[in-house]
């Protein structure tokens, strides 16, 4: 028997511009519930406040409940670099298999630039490198192309994006499964 499963993993922290800074997670369970999720994403891992209050979520299985409302651990990153001679913008979505492998990516982060002053921090890094390191760290961990047409910050964005994911990610393009098409 198939159980439809309604999930938002691409939500944000009340540490992330343009946020409201009520977003607790007993808020997004509530609202979520309101709105017929199953299933969210916790959102900014990455930064150090909010994976604090992460961890005080009740992990059974790879899932992470507050309130008996699952959530599985993601985040996004900005990497904001330049190839082939044009600058690029580009938001990635990552799903985290735990919060082990969260500490991993947060202290390669840490290596590359800033995660305090924002839920989705920037860094210098290309679509190809953060690929490689993000498989090396660990292979379950899933990279998606957050929305993806949107003109400054998508894969395809007609300001700085590409015309393939082949062109992004390059011999690494077999890590991308997915990519988000619409954010509403």
């Amino acid at each position: 028997m198939n159980k439809e499963i309604i999930a938002d993993l691409h939500i944000h922290s009340r540490y992330s511009r343009a946020t409201s800074k009520n977003i607790t997670m007993e808020m997004l369970v509530k609202y979520a519930r309101i709105k017929g999720l199953h299933l969210l994403g916790t959102g900014d891992f990455t930064h150090p406040a909010w994976i604090e209050e992460i961890k005080t979520l009740r992990e059974e299985n790879g899932i992470y409940y507050h309130d008996d409302f699952p959530f599985i651990i993601t985040g996004e990153v900005s990497l904001m670099y330049s190839q082939d001679g044009k600058g690029r913008r580009v938001h990635l979505l990552i799903l985290v298999p735990n919060l082990e492998i969260a500490k991993k990516i947060n202290e390669w982060l840490d290596t590359k630039g800033r995660r305090d002053y924002d839920g989705r921090p920037i860094f210098n890094i290309s679509c190809r490198d953060f690929a490689a390191k993000i498989e090396e760290i660990d292979n379950k961990i899933e990279v998606i192309c957050a929305h993806a047409w949107t003109p400054y910050f998508g894969i395809f964005g007609s300001m700085s994006g590409f015309d393939s994911l082949k062109e992004a990610f390059q011999e690494h393009t077999q890590k991308i499964h997915a990519i988000e098409t619409k954010q509403s």
